[in-house]
């Protein structure tokens, strides 16, 4: 039995929140990752989940939201392989609309970073990292996010 492949899965900290940046009831979060020097700028529906800055959070990102790893159907008949969505708060269905490359000044250095832009609906994700870690990332996916308060 096939697992579910993961494009992302970190534990991040909050370092700040924008209230103000996209829409009325949407917070802007700045994370980071606390294993592999990612970060990132997500849209929240802070009603629906409040997030707080040095609050740590799992956060998921994979291209289905079957243990398996099968993909998704527009439902999920009695009986069917458990959904990932059931160990999580908040669940998000996008598109990865965007790759880029950036150079960033880092301890002297010139590194480059891979940009991953997933819209939500309107909300936004721009996740930063090693090109390494973001191989997987692909334009048109569709993706699942998922964050769960540590």
């Amino acid at each position: 039995m096939a697992m579910a492949d993961f494009y992302f899965d970190e534990i991040i900290k909050v370092v700040k929140i924008d209230n103000q940046a996209v829409y009325d009831k949407v917070s802007r979060i700045n994370a980071t990752s606390e294993e592999n020097g990612y970060y990132l700028e997500l849209d929240v529906h802070s009603e629906l989940y409040p997030m707080r800055p040095k609050e740590k959070y799992r956060m998921l990102i994979s291209n289905t939201l079957h243990m398996d790893g099968s993909a998704v159907a527009g439902y999920f008949p009695e009986g069917e392989p458990k959904s990932l969505a059931e160990k999580f708060e908040y669940v998000m269905h996008g598109l990865l609309y965007k790759m880029a490359e950036s150079q960033e000044k880092t301890d002297g250095n010139d590194d480059v970073k891979v940009k991953v832009f997933i819209s939500f609906g309107g909300l936004q994700l721009m996740l930063r990292g090693d090109p390494l870690m973001m191989r997987k990332f692909k334009v048109d996916q569709k993706m699942f996010l998922l964050l769960r308060k540590i």
